[in-house]
């Protein structure tokens, strides 16, 4: 186990409800998610049609950076390189966008190859609104707060400008492995 869990980290079988605000209600035959260069809209998907994409079942470990890690948790979604097949740019970075108003950044190439996806379902069962549902942004190689709950759109965008937690002190990056937890960490 020791080679699975990052330093500072504690294992837990729980997953742990925690937001900076309330859990938005978003109906599946309202959701929609976008892809975004600069202003322009580069491709957009109604729930029917996101559901119609190829879909990957993965099995990750998260890491929280309160300091909880789950261990081979499942999930069902798409994968972020699926949805950007199509989309050609320059940008170098994301701003993952929620429904709700949250942000958060990253680095565009932490989402491709096969590092990230759009996912669905958790443990079998529809993804519940309280971890994200119905759907969020996974990336299980940074800390979860990179995986945006209840995710509207991603951005691509040319500057690496902070997201929510990003702009109240939160690292940018979010490395478990090296405990980035805050800026200077």
């Amino acid at each position: 186990m020791d080679d699975r869990l990052p330093p500072g980290q504690y294992l837990t079988g729980d997953f742990p409800v925690l937001s900076a605000g309330p859990t938005p209600a978003i109906r599946s035959d309202e959701w929609t998610f976008s892809v975004r260069d600069g202003d322009q809209a580069r491709r957009s998907w109604t729930w029917d049609e996101f559901l119609a994409m190829p879909a990957q079942d993965i099995t990750v470990d998260i890491h929280c950076v309160t300091r909880w890690s789950r261990l081979d948790t499942t999930w069902r979604g798409v994968a972020i390189d699926d949805l950007l097949a199509d989309v050609d740019t320059a940008a170098e970075y994301v701003l993952a966008r929620s429904y709700g108003g949250y942000t958060t950044n990253l680095p565009l190439e932490d989402l491709l190859d096969g590092k990230a996806w759009i996912v669905h379902e958790h443990d079998g069962e529809d993804l519940p609104a309280e971890h994200g549902g119905p759907a969020r942004l996974l990336v299980p190689h940074l800390y979860l707060w990179k995986s945006a709950k209840w995710i509207k759109s991603l951005d691509l965008v040319e500057d690496d400008d902070p997201g929510f937690w990003e702009s109240l002190g939160y690292h940018d990056y979010g490395d478990p492995w090296r405990e980035q937890r805050y800026q200077g960490d």
